[in-house]
């Protein structure tokens, strides 16, 4: 699949994840393109489930979100997210402006945060703002965008308007897949250009991950390996994946 089309199936879900349902002129306007092209889009949506064709449009499937919600995964690898978050929060210092993303083991980093004195924090993400909004010391700056219920975090193209009128020093996130091969891969669709164009953000990308994401290939691509600064992970990640990671000039940082 050309990256033009991705990208379009991609927009498509993200904006009926708002609306729940869109006519062909609709989208013809948003994406700039036939209704001819639109209609196999919405064709090709619909065979694999994504949407439901409707006579001149498509709704959004009511489905069930099997992902943990946010919170609850905090307990799942609970003490290896806290060694991780710990860890990666000393890479981060006094003066800087660093976004923090969204998901279990990077809220972990933003708990470790609370004793900085001269932080800008950029986040997208409901838990973070909590865990530091009175923190005396922080400073949050908020990205718009479409609530995700499961992770209590914003989406869409508001997150990255909100971005392209920013800076900062370095990016937190986390990740459901990380391949020597494929890079970054999450299993959100409609999130897929709100995580790219976090991944660009910064000049420092830092990844955050317990050992279980690692080999793992997503169904959506974030970002090649290439993009990415310095992995914390836990003392479980393996030596060959250990081997391959560092052979693409990445730094490992294994939190024990």
């Amino acid at each position: 699949m050309s990256l033009k089309k991705r990208e379009r199936l991609e927009r498509i879900q993200g904006y009926l994840q708002s609306a729940t349902r869109a006519t062909i002129g609709e989208l013809c306007e948003l994406l700039k393109a036939s209704e001819a092209t639109i209609r196999r889009d919405l064709d090709e949506l619909a065979n694999i489930g994504a949407v439901h064709r409707i006579r001149g449009g498509a709704l959004l499937h009511n489905t069930t979100n099997v992902q943990p919600l946010v919170i609850q995964r905090e307990l799942i690898s609970s003490e290896e997210k806290r060694r991780i978050g710990k860890r990666a929060a000393e890479l981060i210092t006094d003066g800087e402006t660093v976004f923090i993303g969204s998901g279990s083991t990077v809220l972990e980093v933003a708990k470790n945060l609370v004793r900085y004195k001269n932080l800008t924090v950029i986040t997208n993400s409901l838990p973070v703002i909590n865990v530091l909004k009175n923190v005396p010391g922080i400073k949050i700056v908020v990205t718009g965008g479409f609530l995700r219920n499961s992770e209590l975090s914003l989406i869409g193209h508001l997150v990255e308007k909100s971005l392209s009128e920013l800076r900062a020093d370095k990016v937190v996130i986390g990740m459901q897949g990380i391949h020597a091969l494929h890079g970054l891969t999450n299993d959100f669709l409609p999130e897929a250009m709100t995580d790219r164009a976090i991944a660009n953000f910064a000049p420092e990308l830092i990844v955050v991950v317990d050992s279980s994401k690692f080999g793992k290939i997503k169904s959506t691509f974030v970002a090649d390996l290439d993009l990415v600064s310095t992995i914390v992970t836990d003392g479980k990640i393996s030596p060959t994946i250990l081997s391959e990671l560092q052979a693409h000039g990445l730094r490992v940082i294994r939190a024990e």
